[in-house]
């Protein structure tokens, strides 16, 4: 079949918008008639990527309708409305990327990084993609494939925050913003957004902050340490830049000697460079803990979860996409997003 998908066929080029043709499904795919996808940074940094192969196809978080079902499938049938994610649902140890879907431009091989959704139809691995329920919405329903699943998923299931926890979160984007929300349905208290807009910042204290932090006025680690009186529980970077991956530790509290003594944990989110510098003294002198969270999601069982908490209100998914465009506007979307204009998250609706 053919469908018409946003597509980089050179490094940093522009992206441009033609048919593909999709072959029947294998056993173990999915073929999903989409409604919406989201717009993310981690996007943005593929096609900066001279490794990676073109043609390449792109984005990864997406709702629509499964269309057509490999035999092997058993948990989706045709007509089941679902979300395409990056996040397997079988749990599996270690890195893995599914091969090229068999997608064609141009009688050219499509590449993708696990699954691709900058399309109006999606031929995918199964395991990547997740029915929901027909009540859900079809248009912000697509967020919660990585946006929501990455920033909530980093503060429910890495860092586990309990009520009373400290949470300091550097940059309050989608992912960010998404982070601050889940740390508001956890009840920690201060919750600290960091960030270099005021803009973004004001419009995350209606995800949950308690405090704002504008980085480009004063310096963010005291200003963190300042209002939690000594350094937070939990600090997320949710950026990936050298700075904020350097920022988040020393805004942890301290701990000391002994067993049960230890110090704050950052937790870095964002996709970061190759390179930091930390004080190691930080690590022994205080008990601090560092780690990283990728997708930190059970998909079948928190993705229920967030969209019943949209529908009662609690995380409002609706709030969250602030931008929507066609697919024949990837383009302007992308530019806004690398602009920062981009307040939450942006969509792209077929």
């Amino acid at each position: 079949m053919k469908s018409r998908a946003a597509l980089q066929t050179g490094h940093d080029s522009r992206l441009i918008v033609d048919e593909i043709e999709i072959p029947d499904p294998r056993p173990d795919q999915v073929i999903v008639k989409l409604h919406s996808t989201g717009v993310c940074h981690s996007q943005l940094h593929q096609m900066h990527d001279p490794d990676l192969l073109r043609p390449m196809a792109l984005g990864h978080e997406a709702a629509g309708v499964v269309s057509r079902v490999g035999r092997t499938v058993a948990h989706l049938k045709e007509g089941d409305p679902a979300i395409v994610t990056w996040v397997p649902r079988t749990p599996r140890r270690g890195r893995y990327a599914p091969g090229p879907s068999g997608v064609t431009y141009r009688e050219e091989i499509l590449q993708q990084r696990l699954v691709y959704t900058w399309a109006e139809d999606a031929l995918v691995d199964a395991d990547y993609v997740v029915p929901i329920s027909k009540d859900d919405p079809k248009d912000v329903s697509c967020i919660v494939g990585c946006a929501v699943l990455t920033g909530a998923g980093a503060v429910m299931n890495t860092a586990r925050v309990r009520p009373g926890d400290s949470v300091a979160v550097f940059g309050v984007g989608g992912v960010g913003l998404s982070a601050v929300r889940m740390a508001a349905i956890l009840e920690a208290h201060p919750i600290i957004a960091v960030d270099l807009h005021h803009e973004k910042l004001e419009f995350a204290r209606e995800f949950g902050a308690t405090d704002v932090v504008n980085a480009s006025v004063v310096d963010a680690v005291e200003a963190v340490v300042d209002i939690s009186g000594g350094g937070v529980d939990y600090a997320f970077d949710a950026i990936g830049v050298r700075a904020t991956n350097e920022q988040i530790l020393p805004s942890t509290r301290g701990g000391g000697a002994g067993a049960d003594n230890h110090g704050g944990m950052a937790v870095l989110i964002g996709m970061p460079g190759p390179e930091m510098t930390l004080d190691p003294r930080m690590f022994v002198s205080h008990q601090r803990q560092f780690r990283g969270s990728l997708g930190a999601t059970y998909p079948d069982r928190d993705f229920a979860l967030f969209l019943r908490w949209h529908r009662e209100g609690k995380f409002p998914l609706d709030r969250l996409v602030t931008r929507r465009y066609s697919l024949d506007q990837i383009n302007e979307a992308c530019d806004a997003l690398e602009a920062g204009e981009v307040l939450g998250r942006a969509i792209v609706e077929f």
